[in-house]
């Protein structure tokens, strides 16, 4: 983890959904791939620190922190939407949601949410067996 990275100060819990609620956009097998390599890119130059990021069918949630940087959180995710639009044809609708961690609110509990948002949506009945999420490799 970049020494910018204070888990109990710099997490954000985002969502962000696509255009068209309930219609499979993000899991489809040709963009799924590809989408994730995009997040994996900017988690490797630090554009963000992903803890946790998965995709849905219609939206995407994630544990992101950012580094200090002229760009806000939301220019930061934008720049993001914005190119995933662009290049791989994702409708997503105009804003998102962000949620800055407080310190009483624990960043395991929001990521245990994620992992098993696909389990609570019927598509898997084990979260591992979910392939359409990015986790940093530990150092």
């Amino acid at each position: 983890m970049p020494l910018w990275v204070d888990p109990q100060k710099e997490v954000y819990f985002i969502t962000i959904g696509c255009q068209q609620r309930g219609r499979t956009q993000l899991t489809l097998p040709d963009l799924a791939g590809p989408l994730l390599d995009t997040v994996k890119l900017r988690h490797e130059r630090f554009a963000w620190f992903a803890h946790i990021f998965l995709l849905m069918p219609d939206h995407v949630h994630a544990l992101l922190s950012f580094p200090p940087s002229r760009n806000t959180v939301q220019q930061t995710v934008t720049l993001w939407k914005r190119w995933a639009a662009r290049h791989m044809g994702i409708e997503w609708q105009r804003d998102f949601f962000e949620h800055r961690l407080r310190s009483d609110e624990s960043w395991r509990e929001k990521a245990d949410y994620i992992l098993a948002n696909p389990v609570r949506m019927g598509l898997v009945t084990d979260g591992s067996q979910w392939p359409y999420v990015f986790l940093p490799k530990p150092l």
